[in-house]
């Protein structure tokens, strides 16, 4: 049997991971096993926190994060939690605050599966104060505390493994035998994502979603074996812009993984679509029609107003700031987003870290076998004990 030692998975993946793809480890002591292990996934994941040479220190026309709203400079570090907090509540104010959190719930198991390395279990919570919603919570075999997962997705079965339909986005199962727990969440189950109601929504979606996995972060806690203090977040397409706004609006995830979500707003690509009224762009029916923006077709509601005010979706990257995310990028996310991801570089730098922000790309929507280890890896080096570079 697989053990979780130190809160990784002794199993035959990492085994050879650690023991044949680092040679190094082999002539490390004890007590220096662990930076030995860590120094050869940071050989494998460097290489994503350098932009190329055409994009580098090229800003474009976003909006500086390191300026207040009224234009002032931040002059000084201290500084920055003020502005963080105007930013938060700038974009909470526009898109609906959210309801108290849901802190003391835990995961209700509903059934259980034993399978080759892990336990499946299918568990149900409040995600809403008026919702109750499902998803799979996967545990490795052995014992122990480590660093845990929430994976966000159309529905919680593929990133389980459930659903074999899409190759290489069974993320939660990727993690769990990497020695992660893993809570796989998807809207399969839910009724609604309009809070309160479809009819009178008082919270934009893509925030009352980020809200709803704040409560997850908060059940997860509550399974034996994950330190709340390394639990990152994943999710693909619409699970991307889910895990963007989750992890840039709720600062106890300690990473972030956002796989080829749109992380700016472009109106020229259909896919990102923050316009859509279950993203940004929910006001009382009628509904503009779905589509991309146009003269004849333009956008409603909040998105409408964030692109009047010259907002963007790089002031929620600054709120990641000092915490790592990586842009797993394809088609809506090429390589010229650097300009847009230089400015959380900044804001890192600005603080004293460096080597927060990473992309890696891939030319096509899906993801392959490489862009999945890509992302593995980065998770597992963020969250790796003494995981902090500076």
């Amino acid at each position: 049997m697989a053990k979780r030692i130190n809160g990784w998975n002794e199993n035959i993946v990492s085994y050879i991971f650690y023991y044949l793809l680092c040679p190094c480890i082999l002539f490390a002591g004890s007590n220096n096993a662990q930076n030995a292990a860590r120094s050869c996934v940071w050989d494998k994941v460097k290489q994503y926190f350098s932009p190329p040479a055409e994009f580098a220190d090229k800003f474009g026309d976003y909006a500086s994060p390191l300026k207040f709203y009224n234009g002032k400079q931040v002059e000084k570090p201290v500084e920055w939690g003020k502005r963080r907090e105007e930013i938060l509540q700038r974009w909470h104010g526009l898109m609906g605050e959210w309801p108290p959190l849901l802190v003391d719930q835990e995961l209700k198991i509903v059934e259980s599966v034993k399978l080759d390395d892990y336990i499946r279990h299918k568990v149900e919570f409040n995600w809403l104060p008026n919702q109750k919603t499902y998803g799979y919570l996967l545990v490795p075999d052995g014992g122990g505390v480590g660093p845990a997962a929430i994976t966000v997705y159309y529905e919680p079965e593929t990133p389980a493994g459930i659903d074999s339909k899409f190759p290489y986005r069974d993320y939660a199962v990727q993690l769990t035998r990497r020695g992660f727990v893993t809570l796989s969440l998807g809207t399969r189950g839910a009724t609604s994502l309009y809070y309160p109601s479809i009819e009178n929504a008082t919270v934009q979606p893509l925030s009352i979603m980020a809200y709803a996995t704040a409560n997850a972060w908060h059940a997860l806690t509550k399974v034996q074996g994950v330190d709340s203090k390394r639990i990152a977040i994943i999710g693909q397409s619409y699970g991307g812009k889910w895990a963007l706004f989750a992890s840039c609006l709720f600062d106890k995830f300690a990473c972030g993984v956002w796989s080829d979500t749109g992380i700016v707003f472009d109106e020229s690509r259909g896919n990102i679509n923050y316009w859509e009224p279950w993203y940004l762009g929910y006001q009382p029916k009628p509904w503009r029609k779905s589509g991309i923006v146009t003269e004849s077709n333009p956008a409603r509601g909040v998105y409408k107003q964030l692109r009047e005010e010259g907002l963007d979706l790089t002031d929620l990257h600054a709120l990641m700031a000092p915490r790592p995310f990586m842009v797993a990028g394809g088609a809506e996310d090429p390589p010229k987003r650097w300009i847009a991801l230089n400015h959380a570089i900044r804001v890192n730098e600005f603080l004293g870290f460096k080597n927060r922000v990473a992309m890696a790309n891939r030319p096509k929507h899906s993801v392959d076998a490489e862009a999945m280890q890509q992302m593995c890896d980065f998770i597992e080096y963020s969250l790796m004990p003494d995981g902090d570079s500076k």
